[in-house]
């Protein structure tokens, strides 16, 4: 196994399929983000340690399971699920060198939250060995994987993949190559009705969060986005807008738009809707 992108998402993946048995390696091109990566999953398990649902035996072999590294050279395995920005070019240029490395038998994923599986896979020599397979933040602990086929894919892969979910613990929903797929394009009018409500001043962001969450909602949207990263969720809307061929239901807020402008991005800046500098 190998999770392109050590980022929240990724670290998260890696985490769910080291502890599952599987030897993983974590690749970044920035070093500085894996020892971060690292130092979040060895907390990860220490709060499964805490909470009882990690003994410290399944800790010290999950993190000896997980190799990291900084050289694309080394990513090179069966299974190798991207993690990185939901940016087409990048996803091009990535599953241009993985392919150019890898074996004829090695299977792609993408962790894409909005891009079609087809266009990403237009990139591949042989797309059939792409698809989709969509986790939820945080990864380590939400069930729910998407697994998307493209166009391309082989559904023999789709089989397989939803297979090896089910392996690491997850609980797949195979799902069709459409922006934005189920989850995403359903839960996106969540954060944008509740902006548009801000930016109404209809009320301010902690009554709104309060209000869904006592209606039911685990988290209130400002909470999820804080906790998804602002600059990841705006991404996303701004990929499905171009998607739906700008229809203004997808349009992206201007709030969010100067929120990341102002380096605002939520947990992992300190400072988001709500402020978490300690």
């Amino acid at each position: 196994m190998a999770v392109v992108g050590a980022g929240t998402m990724g670290q998260g993946i890696a985490q769910s399929v080291a502890m599952a048995g599987y030897p993983t390696k974590l690749y970044d091109i920035n070093q500085s983000v894996l020892d971060q990566a690292y130092s979040k999953i060895e907390y990860n398990l220490d709060q499964g340690i805490t909470l009882g649902k990690v003994t410290p035996e399944q800790k010290q072999k999950s993190l000896q399971r997980i190799q990291m590294t900084h050289e694309i050279m080394e990513v090179v395995a069966d299974l190798v699920i991207e993690a990185v920005v939901e940016d087409l070019q990048v996803k091009h240029d990535l599953f241009s060198k993985l392919e150019s490395i890898n074996s004829v038998d090695t299977i792609f994923a993408t962790n894409t939250s909005s891009i079609p599986i087809t266009r990403i896979g237009s990139a591949l020599k042989f797309p059939g060995r792409l698809a989709g397979l969509h986790f939820f933040n945080p990864a380590h602990i939400m069930k729910l994987v998407e697994v998307i086929q493209g166009n391309a894919t082989d559904p023999g892969i789709v089989e397989l993949l939803i297979a090896f979910t089910k392996a690491i613990g997850k609980v797949p929903v195979q799902a069709k190559d459409a922006p934005g797929f189920i989850v995403n394009r359903v839960a996106r009018h969540y954060y944008l009705e509740s902006l548009k409500l801000l930016e109404e001043q209809a009320a301010d962001y902690q009554v709104i969060d309060e209000l869904l969450e006592g209606y039911g909602f685990k988290m209130g949207p400002f909470r999820l986005m804080d906790l998804i990263g602002i600059d990841v969720n705006l991404a996303v809307t701004k990929s499905m807008f171009r998607s739906f061929h700008y229809h203004p239901r997808f349009r992206p807020s201007r709030i969010q738009e100067h929120m990341v402008e102002s380096g605002y991005n939520g947990i992992k800046s300190g400072k988001g809707f709500y402020s978490y500098v300690k």
